[in-house]
This record gives structure tokens, C-alpha cells and sequence, in this order.
């Protein structure tokens, strides 16, 4: 497990606390493009199968990288990451099961979590490769 930190004084700032699904769309969106600034190729945004989710999925060295993103406004209760429990994570291998074989992609899959506290105060980002892996 590889952990990156990307720490960037965002130029937007909080002005105002912002509802979860808004705050949860900016994470993404900065989420995608820190994955792009690092070589990554943009595949899907929010894949959906049956009634789950896959926020990421992205291509980098003929590798499918599926990347889950959480992110807080605050890490007093914890780190976003750990938000991604073991029932979270079978969740997105069952979608990303799914969506490898919709597209007929033969290549290696490896799942991501992208972690980020945004406030007013600051914008923290932390990437953690190979975060979890199938139990087949």
C-alpha cells in the first residue's frame, strides 16, 4: 500500500458549510483532476450497478484503477478513508466485477481510496494505493 499526500491551498474557500452532496461532487471533481495531474486516464464517473456506486475509474500503465473517494470537511472523528468499511469495499468489487466485464477489459484492476478534508483552513488529499482487495 502506497500512500500519497497532496496538500494544495485551494483558492476556493468555504464560505458556508456545505450540504454532503455538494461537498461530496467537489471531491470528486478535485479528486479527478489530482488523478489526471498524475497521469491518469479518466474511463467513468459514477458507474452504477444495481443500486451501487463507483465514484472513479480511471486507466494509468495498462492497469484499471477503481477509486473510491471520501470526502470531510473535518478529520475529528476520523480520516475520510476509514469510511470505506469491509461491506463498503465488497460493494465496489461487486460493481467493478461488473463493469470490467461489461467492457471486456482484460487488464489488472487495483482498488484506490482518495481520502480529503476541505475547509476553509485547508485542502488535504490523501491517495492510498492498493487500499483493499478482492477475497475471492
Amino acid at each position: 500500500m502506497e500512500i500519497a499526500n497532496y496538500f494544495v491551498n485551494s483558492v476556493w474557500k468555504l464560505n458556508k458549510q456545505m450540504e454532503k452532496n455538494e461537498l461530496g461532487t467537489w471531491g470528486e471533481d478535485y479528486a479527478c483532476r489530482y488523478l489526471i495531474q498524475n497521469g491518469f486516464t479518466m474511463l467513468s464517473r459514477n458507474f452504477r450497478f444495481k443500486k451501487y456506486e463507483i465514484d472513479i475509474v480511471a486507466k494509468k500503465n495498462n492497469e484499471i484503477v477503481i477509486v473510491e473517494v471520501k470526502t470531510r470537511q473535518t478529520a475529528e472523528i476520523g480520516e475520510p478513508w476509514r469510511a470505506v468499511t469491509r461491506s463498503k469495499q465488497r460493494q465496489i468489487i461487486q460493481v467493478a466485477d461488473h463493469y470490467v466485464k461489461q467492457n471486456t477489459i482484460s487488464l489488472n484492476t487495483r482498488f484506490d481510496i482518495i481520502s480529503i478534508v476541505h475547509n476553509s483552513y485547508r485542502t488535504e488529499l490523501e491517495h492510498i494505493t492498493h487500499a483493499f482487495y478482492p477475497s475471492w
